[in-house]
């Protein structure tokens, strides 16, 4: 595995992840825990989007599909160890504001790639 796919795979998944959480724990004392995830979908996306086409050096359809996978494989792992089980969230973790951050996560990097490798 070279350096430039450990670091958009690993790197950023984790920053990005790490990014979300940071700003779940500040809106925690903030807003109502129902509304957390709702608030970050829209920063997390447009943070999201701009590492994509900004950070992530990418020609291959493929290398958008692995970042995918993995960038959601690390949400999963992470919120489930440091949300439901460090945490344990009165009112149960998974809603669907979480399950549509899943599905963003795996596919803004696919759109994103798609996009690249069609104005290429």
């Amino acid at each position: 595995m070279n350096r430039q796919l450990l670091k958009d795979t690993l790197g950023w998944g984790f920053l990005l992840w790490l990014i979300g959480y940071t700003l779940g724990m500040v809106l925690f004392s903030v807003v109502p825990l129902s509304m957390i995830g709702w608030i970050l979908m829209p920063i997390g996306t447009i943070i999201t989007l701009w590492v994509l086409f900004k950070k992530v050096k990418g020609e291959s359809f493929r290398y958008y599909l692995l970042l995918a996978i993995i960038w959601t494989i690390i949400a999963i792992i992470f919120d489930y160890f440091f949300i439901v089980k460090l945490l344990k969230p009165a009112d149960f973790y998974y809603k669907l504001d979480v399950y549509l951050y899943y599905a963003l996560t795996f596919i803004l990097p696919l759109v994103v790639g798609w996009r690249k490798k069609v104005k290429t």
